[in-house]
């Protein structure tokens, strides 16, 4: 909690997810219930930018992946399972499935 105060009470991910260099997301797409539209919404966002360094559906999985790993660490059971299956979905979009 500390660092947080020394911030002025903001968290930097919560920054890298709402200003992402790389990526224009929809506002709140890490809060939709479809795991479908969340993946098509990644990678809507990832094929269109410019600024990615990566191919988009590296681009596109790696934002999920921060989301899930450091903005949305204290995130419900049932809102991480979505999230992972938009992981699995965003493969499938990507014709990347194992």
């Amino acid at each position: 909690m500390a660092k947080a105060k020394a911030n002025g009470g903001k968290k930097w991910s919560a920054k890298v997810t709402r200003q992402s260099n790389a990526l224009d997301l929809k506002r709140d797409v890490f809060t939709w219930r479809d795991p479908e539209r969340i993946a098509r919404s990644l990678k809507r966002s990832a094929e269109r930018s410019s600024r990615r360094k990566t191919d988009p559906f590296r681009s596109a999985m790696s934002m999920l992946n921060f989301y899930i790993n450091r903005a949305g660490r204290n995130l419900p059971k049932s809102r991480k399972s979505v999230l992972n299956r938009a992981k699995t979905e965003l493969r499938k979009q990507f014709g990347k499935e194992a």
